[in-house]
């Protein structure tokens, strides 16, 4: 599985941007894809997280109400869209992805990088004040 995340850039607070990750390879909708990101010096942070068929979305308290995860599995991608952008969402975000079976036998094991096989190489999103 080989996943591809785009969209990054530079934005003001308030703004907004959609986040893409393209998947690649044995992906199916038994797949769950995450987004995590790494602000600098702070540890990768889970951020969303859909499930095969796109009906079931996992978001963190911090992103609730402003990102929405979104899935199109004819293009076999997953979007972020980020609104009301702050300057603490400035980080480097990668999506991620794991059969869903990994992840769920533990409680919100959707949260955990390291139910994660697969990680796409990351992009930057930059919210200036």
């Amino acid at each position: 599985v080989q996943l591809q995340a785009s969209g990054g850039g530079l934005v003001r607070a308030g703004g907004s941007l959609r986040l893409s990750c393209a998947a690649s390879g044995r992906t199916s909708s038994t797949y769950v894809i995450g987004w995590f990101r790494q602000a600098p010096g702070k540890e990768r942070e889970f951020v969303s997280a859909i499930r095969g068929n796109g009906a079931i979305t996992y978001s963190s308290d911090s992103v609730k109400g402003r990102f929405t995860i979104s899935r199109d599995n004819a293009k076999n991608t997953v979007y972020l869209q980020m609104n009301s952008l702050k300057p603490e969402d400035t980080a480097v975000y990668y999506c991620a992805a794991t059969p869903w079976v990994l992840v769920s036998a533990q409680a919100m094991g959707v949260m955990n990088m390291n139910k994660y096989n697969y990680w796409g190489q990351g992009t930057l999103v930059t919210v200036s004040s």
